[in-house]
């Protein structure tokens, strides 16, 4: 039961494995998982370790693979899954993996190629075929009678010297050239043509209905056809220019109708051809994606494996023979027998015949923090490693957490109705889990939903039990056990009136509810948020006090287990001291108050002789005297309550000097004893009473080296000033949990009041139409706002009331967390960053 309340006992070995054996032996401990290796090698750089060339190799392979991979995907053929991990391959057995590789690379590269240089055929070929049959419309309306805007264009790009030569030598041919351009460069074309040949050409242009796609990237885009006319080889140049700066594509297009017609019957044989090539092409490079796509899954793992191993080996020392390995790895103590039968199979995997040798080092370094967990307590200490990583053996809030944290949320959360859906939401993703862990997914906070499925099942089941304290289901009461209360009214009085009030001297029975809240306080409309604001008012107050005491309680298991008599004597005793007489005094005094002061009881002791809890703190605190009670009342709630409170405040306030400097002044007379000269450094032998701190659990300790007397003195005033100021404000801070139930309950009765109560009013066969419009916008809001928005409200609330309120008493955080050369964890980040 330790190791559920610590963290595990760790071991710094020291590890030699014969060369031959080396790789079967990581890969054996990369399986386990329980070993986390050290770098023997920091100063050596990363291109000079032994294993560098393996390393580059798996690097390619790897380059390799995600080559396939974004080919597979880009086809959208599924990859095959089986969620088993094969073992990792032989060093052998990289040759074939590396030749597979490279005849599948090598093979899709080339049909990638021929099938690109098709696609750019194909491409031109089909906006050749654009251009003949676009131009063919344009001359076969000149051919057809339209020969005035010919006539007039024709003028218009003529000269006059050229008209008054053409007048002996004939009519003047004027020259044309054909091609294509992308659609949204068109204008600016057609802007750059009129400017730079001065208006002497005439553009005609049509768009291509259908997209063409471009054969480097897949991508579809539209382009137009055009054609151009002008005079003169000046003229040419210089539109061709302009073309091959706007990239816009030429192509040959004869005068002769009946040449281009031959042509386009020729263009279309040709696609036809290449149509049926393309297809071919396609399939034979979809059954090669296939083909890899049933191992690719195996093959990364793999490769991962294997460069993981070989990243492993670089950590280790070679010795002076060059034949054997030698690393050093923390271990947990419990686990070395599985260790060394890991190393076992290894060896007689490798088939050397020379045991490896697993051998205890005696260490001062802090090992590092190892906490145990499974799927369901895992969730929890994710919680508490977000603060911080516990130093090594420091008390685990985890297992505690696992209580304390879902019913401090249903504290704040407590509904029936919105519990449960909470929790059949988490049942839900427990039922399911394995089918959704194999389901993985980019969305992150679908990722988080289903990480903390524990967690958001028992802060349901919790919500439903305090929603039953409070007797509250989507912000209506159960009338299970019947009420306790008589009331004189009639019904319509109880239905309309606002301002009813229950009163206790008359209307109750004087016998308590049996469970939770009495259902007769949904129609006591004046004085329900009164009674219910004092009574979540006091419980907050009480779980608090009960939780820090819980906390500081929690501090002296790690004085007593690190030895540390000093803090265990002049910390954790008058911390508690001064926690118990002022807050705890606080919260009997409420429970005294609910004793012996009720609106039937007779005074000294009736409802109108009831102090104030916080007016009776403040004058105890301040040594004030109470102000004269009302006529026949008392005025203390017991006998010599006054000297009792003057008492706990004299010794609380003791503690605070004790906690300030009786610590810092003990460590400086040890220092003085033992003649030890201070010297820069962190906490000193001395400090915990003369016992090296946790020295003698795990092979490591806290040798380190001694702090200044000053710093000392410095961070024991931060420290008593933090906890004194801290009681109180940390105190005040669990009002939250009154100030967010009282905000949830009353935003559901919002929505009842003003959404579903409209639908519920209505009569007919209208009325069932307008109640299920309202009841699923109703629904929705119910949802959206008073289960995901105030759920996640609340539970970050909760989260700061354990990280700051509850934690801060004993928990430091300051370790660092063991991370064992794991495949598992390897495989899994490697393709959460290839997802990415």
């Amino acid at each position: 039961m330790g190791s559920l309340f610590r963290s595990e006992e760790m071991a710094l070995c020291q590890l030699f494995l014969q060369s031959e054996a080396a790789y079967a032996c990581v890969s054996e401990l990369g399986e386990l998982g329980l070993v986390q290796f050290r770098d023997l090698n920091p100063d050596v750089n990363a291109f000079q370790r032994k294993f560098v060339n393996e390393v580059r190799r798996c690097d390619e392979m790897e380059r390799k693979l995600r080559y396939l991979e974004k080919e597979i995907k880009k086809d959208g053929i599924p990859m095959l899954d089986t969620g088993e991990s094969p073992e990792a391959p032989q060093p052998r057995e990289m040759i074939d993996l590396e030749a597979t590789f490279e005849k599948l690379e090598n093979e899709l590269r080339e049909v990638n190629q021929n099938a690109e240089a098709l696609k750019r055929n194909f491409l031109e070929l089909t906006e050749l075929k654009h251009i003949l049959r676009k131009t063919q419309v344009f001359f076969d309306e000149q051919e057809g009678g339209v020969n005035q805007t010919t006539e007039s264009m024709t003028r218009a790009l003529i000269t006059d010297e050229a008209r008054t030569a053409g007048a002996s030598m004939g009519p003047v041919q004027l020259g044309f050239v054909a091609g294509v351009i992308l659609r949204e460069r068109l204008p600016a074309f057609e802007r750059m043509l009129w400017r730079a040949c001065r208006g002497n050409v005439f553009l005609r242009q049509a768009m291509i209905e259908t997209p063409l796609e471009d054969p480097t990237n897949g991508d579809q885009v539209h382009k137009s056809v055009f054609i151009i006319f002008f005079q003169g080889d000046q003229l040419k140049t210089r539109v061709k220019k302009i073309c091959e700066g706007f990239r816009a594509t030429l192509y040959p297009c004869p005068e002769a109708p009946a040449d281009r017609r031959e042509m386009a019957m020729g263009v279309m044989t040709r696609i036809e051809d290449l149509n049926t090539v393309l297809g071919q092409t396609q399939d034979h490079r979809h059954r090669v994606l296939v083909a890899a796509a049933k191992n690719l899954k195996n093959w990364f793992v793999k490769v991962r494996k294997i460069k993981a191993i070989y990243h492993t080996l670089n950590l280790f020392n070679l010795d002076v023979t060059q034949k054997c390995l030698i690393a050093e790895c923390w271990v947990p103590l419990l686990d070395i027998e599985t260790i060394q039968l890991a190393l076992r199979r290894g060896t007689e995997r490798s088939g050397s015949s020379v045991p490896p040798i697993l051998n205890r080092m005696q260490t001062f370094e802090n090992p590092p923090t190892y906490n145990r967990t499974n799927k369901f307590t895992k969730a929890f200490q994710a919680l508490i490693d977000a603060y911080g990583v516990a130093s090594y053996r420091e008390m685990n809030p985890a297992p505690y957490t696992i209580i304390t944290f879902p019913f401090l949320f249903a504290v704040m959360f407590g509904d029936l109705g919105h519990g449960a859906i909470m929790a059949l939401f988490g049942l839900w993703m427990i039922r399911k889990e394995k089918g959704l862990a194999a389901q993985k997914t980019d969305n992150e906070i679908w990722n988080i939903f289903f990480g903390g499925r524990y967690i958001i099942f028992l802060m349901g089941v919790f919500s439903m039990y305090t929603g039953l304290i409070y007797n509250d289901i989507f912000s209506k009461s159960l009338n299970i056990f019947g009420s306790h209360w008589h009331l004189s009214y009639n019904k319509s009085t109880v239905m309309e009136n606002k301002y009813l009030q229950l009163s206790p001297k008359g209307d109750y029975e004087g016998a308590p509810y049996p469970f939770g809240m009495d259902p007769i306080w949904q129609v006591a409309g004046a004085n329900k948020i009164i009674f219910h604001n004092a009574y979540k008012m006091k419980i907050s107050i009480i779980f608090g006090v009960i939780h820090m005491i819980f906390g500081v309680v929690m501090s002296w298991h790690n004085h007593t287990y690190f030895r540390n008599r000093i803090s265990l004597l002049y910390e954790f005793i008058p911390q508690l001291i001064f926690l118990l007489l002022l807050f705890f005094y606080m919260v009997l005094l409420m429970f005294i108050k609910w004793i012996k002061f009720a609106a039937t009881n007779e005074k000294p002791y009736s409802e109108a002789c009831a102090p104030s809890i916080l007016i009776t703190f403040i004058d105890m605190v301040l040594f004030n005297k109470p102000k004269p009670p009302p006529e026949h009342c008392e005025t203390y709630m017991f006998f010599g309550q006054h000297f009792i409170q003057v008492l706990f405040v004299l010794v609380a306030v003791g503690c605070i000097p004790v906690m300030l400097l009786a610590k810092p002044l003990l460590i400086m007379q040890a220092r003085k004893q033992a003649n030890v000269q201070p010297i820069a450094g962190a906490t000193s032998d001395a400090e915990t009473g003369g016992v090296s701190n946790g020295g003698s659990h795990g092979g490591g300790g806290g040798h380190e080296e001694e702090e200044e007397l000053s710093e000392i003195f410095i961070h024991q005033s931060i420290h008593t000033i933090e906890y004194v100021l801290g009681s109180v404000s940390h105190t005040a801070s669990y009002l939250r949990l009154w100030a967010l139930s009282l905000a949830h309950a009353q935003l559901a009765e919002v929505l009842w009041t003003m959404v579903l109560s409209i639908g519920l009013k209505q009569e007919g066969p209208v009325g069932g139409i307008v109640l299920t419009c309202v009841f699923a916008f109703w629904a929705i809001l119910t949802v959206g706002i008073l289960v995901l928005m105030e759920g996640l409200s609340a539970f970050l609330h909760t989260l700061r009331l354990h990280w700051v309120e509850f934690q801060s008493k004993f928990y430091k955080g300051q370790g660092y967390a063991f991370q064992p050369f794991s495949f598992d964890a390897i495989i899994e980040n490697g393709s959460a960053a290839a997802e990415e």
